[in-house]
């Protein structure tokens, strides 16, 4: 490949979607799922060729990050073990809070190309949302529309911060307005909104 091909390359300019706020972050639309038994499995229980117990669920990236690299950088090679489930939850990119912001930014923008790109090719998106301190909100909330099913993951949060938390998760509510929340593990009694909550010893009992 030349360099003017390279600087041409679609997966190298990363700007084939629709964006939005300071930074550019691409835009993952509103998407609606049934919401009266959502059950998820995380990408690393994922395979081709899964039984339909399993595709009926949606997939979870609440997991370590090294376990889903690839779907960023090469995106293509998931879609087909991808595409067999009922939606997916964008990649949960972290946003520790003793990350330089640039890492959490770059973070929040992997998860929201990630999930317009799987739209693009007809998938079924819900937006994860992770955020860190107050300054995180100038970009964390960004590329996701007014009224969306969002998720959010608890796993860890417990023994973190939680007046930190919920500060966040507050002000998710508040630029966002989800129409309702999916919680991966159990909720904080002072969570406000729509709360799905998913348990996470069931989404680990995966049918093989």
């Amino acid at each position: 490949m030349t360099s003017l091909q390279m600087r041409n390359d679609p997966l190298f300019m990363r700007n084939s979607f629709k964006v939005t706020g300071k930074w550019d972050i691409p835009i993952i639309k509103n998407q609606d799922i049934p919401l009266d038994n959502v059950c998820l499995i995380a990408y690393s229980d994922t395979k081709r060729n899964d039984i339909p117990e399993n595709t009926a669920c949606g997939v979870h990236f609440f997991i370590d990050d090294y376990r889903f690299t690839g779907i960023y950088n090469h995106p293509e090679k998931s879609i087909s073990k991808l595409s067999q489930y009922a939606f997916l939850l964008t990649p949960d990119y972290s946003t520790y809070s003793d990350m330089n912001y640039w890492r959490q930014l770059e973070s929040v923008a992997h998860s929201r190309w990630v999930g317009a790109f799987w739209q693009s090719k007809g998938l079924t998106v819900i937006p994860t949302i992770s955020w860190s301190d107050t300054r995180s909100y100038g970009f964390c909330f960004d590329g996701i529309e007014k009224g969306s099913i969002v998720a959010v993951g608890m796993v860890g949060c417990k023994t973190d911060n939680k007046s930190a938390f919920l500060r966040g998760y507050n002000a998710m509510l508040e630029h966002i307005d989800p129409i309702a929340i999916i919680c991966f593990a159990a909720p904080f009694p002072e969570m406000q909104g729509n709360i799905i909550a998913v348990d996470y010893l069931d989404s680990r009992k995966v049918v093989r």
